[in-house]
């Protein structure tokens, strides 16, 4: 928490910009009030970026198009229905909103837009009091009717009002929660979390869309595993990611394992520290998978004899589990794929500490891991969770050597871009064939060739053409 003369500081510096110079002026000079609200008042308390500057005014859509125009070099209405124009000024965007004061049906989360004509009456339907202050211009007056200075001070989150009301007004302020937990660190008060546990299928009237930009968010965040852990302890992940409380799996005396629970949190916390150790930014697909890698266990899980607990495939149902999962959360495609296959692909690894792995297989775990490799080298580092330190110490050493032998093969012959020695072309020059299965066939042999041996000479490659060729004849 940063103190609160360097945040007044902070807002007065803000204030003084001339983007927002200019701005406040404007609307004092057409008889209008004008305030800074929500994100960048709370995040210079935490001495975090000031920006997405968000303005709110008692004027109409219409009259700030008015004030705004000459005063920006380009303006948008896009929001103009909800009472949002946006514009930028030099090299400033804002946006200015119209007070509101909605009214929800409590049928969706969509509210019936009513424009207001208080800035309290506003800042009271905001989602938690930190984000329920505003600084008036340009007067450079604080106003706080709800407490968000004391709550940022005792690092709480709690709603302007009854939590009921707030999040029966708007659902997805539960998960706001979860995540604002996540991004800033804060803890969500304890009548807030009661409502939550209470009201968790209230989150069936929010749309998937708008679900998985959530998790996405929150999964972003520096600290996720807060935000989770508040999801599965209040239910709210029963609704939207019901695969992690699952993954709590009953133990007993007689059936041993560890909690596969806690070991996917740890899982997800090593993964984003070695995200940063290893110079990455943060990744959403790394942390996806890290999550969601052993969501396979409890459908493969089999107690066997003597006791011992196996999980068997549980790479393969964990990664159509978490494709379906990631669809339902209108995820894109170019996440949904990547987090899959490395899913699949995770348990690979662990046979390379039992015997030596020839060249070939080497070159197969690049060759099938292929764009996510440097994120299958994450996943499988982060996956190691043991407390034996001479296990965790021997995994560590035996990636270690994987990845050396990785470099120094693509080193020697580009491994990242293997491809047989013969191409199409080649293949149909020297066999006499037309474009057909039988070239696919023939292309896959040379590429097994070519993993098995590393490459080989044009005359070696069409010799082994021919000699498989009519082989197989």
């Amino acid at each position: 928490m940063h103190n609160v003369a360097a945040a007044v500081a902070r807002l007065d510096a803000l204030a003084e910009s001339p983007a927002v110079a200019r701005l406040a002026q404007a609307f004092a000079d057409a008889g209008h009030e004008l305030a800074l609200v929500g994100g960048p008042v709370r995040d210079a308390f935490l001495d975090r970026p000031l920006t997405d500057l968000d303005f709110t005014t008692d004027a109409r859509p219409d009259r700030i198009l008015e004030i705004v125009k000459p005063i920006s070099d380009a303006q948008w209405d896009i929001g103009r229905a909800f009472g949002t124009i946006g514009a930028r000024i030099g090299d400033q965007t804002v946006e200015v909103t119209t007070y509101r004061s909605d009214v929800y049906d409590h049928e969706t989360r969509k509210p019936e837009v009513a424009f207001g004509d208080s800035l309290e009456a506003d800042l009271e339907r905001r989602d938690f009091a930190v984000n329920a202050m505003a600084l008036r211009l340009p007067q450079r007056q604080l106003v706080d009717p709800w407490g968000g200075v004391d709550d940022l001070l005792a690092r709480r989150l709690r709603t302007p009002g009854s939590p009921e009301v707030s999040f029966g007004d708007d659902p997805l302020r539960m998960l706001r929660g979860a995540r604002f937990s996540a991004q800033i660190g804060f803890d969500v008060d304890a009548e807030a979390v009661a409502a939550m546990e209470r009201m968790a299928d209230r989150l069936s009237i929010v749309s998937a869309e708008r679900i998985g930009d959530e998790i996405t968010k929150l999964l972003m965040a520096p600290t996720p595993v807060r935000g989770i852990r508040l999801l599965v302890d209040t239910g709210l992940a029963e609704i939207v990611l019901p695969e992690i409380p699952a993954l709590r799996l009953e133990q007993d005396e007689h059936a041993h394992h560890k909690d596969v629970y806690e070991h996917s949190l740890t899982v997800l916390e090593q993964a984003i520290d070695l995200e940063r150790s290893r110079g990455h930014r943060p990744t959403l697909i790394v942390r996806l998978a890290a999550l969601l890698h052993d969501i396979g266990k409890p459908a493969t899980r089999r107690i066997e004899p003597g006791g011992a607990v196996s999980f068997y495939h549980h790479d393969v149902v964990g990664a159509k589990l978490a494709t379906k999962r990631m669809r339902e959360l209108r995820l894109p495609s170019d996440v949904i794929k990547p987090v899959a296959e490395l899913i699949r692909l995770h348990l690979r690894f662990f046979g390379y500490t039992d015997a030596a792995w020839t060249d070939s297989a080497v070159r197969r775990y690049v060759r099938d891991a292929g764009p996510v490799l440097e994120w299958l080298h994450i996943l499988v580092r982060a996956d190691v969770t043991t407390r034996n330190v001479r296990k965790a110490d021997r995994l560590s050493f035996a990636y270690d050597d994987l990845e050396e032998r990785i470099a120094a093969l693509q080193e020697q012959e580009q491994l990242d871009a293997v491809r047989p020695d013969l191409d199409g072309e080649q293949i149909m020059r020297i066999l006499g064939i037309a474009p057909g299965r039988e070239v696919g066939e023939a292309y896959r042999f040379l590429l097994e060739t070519r993993l098995d041996e590393g490459p080989l000479e044009p005359e070696d490659a069409e010799r082994r053409l021919r000699e498989w060729w009519a082989a197989r004849a």
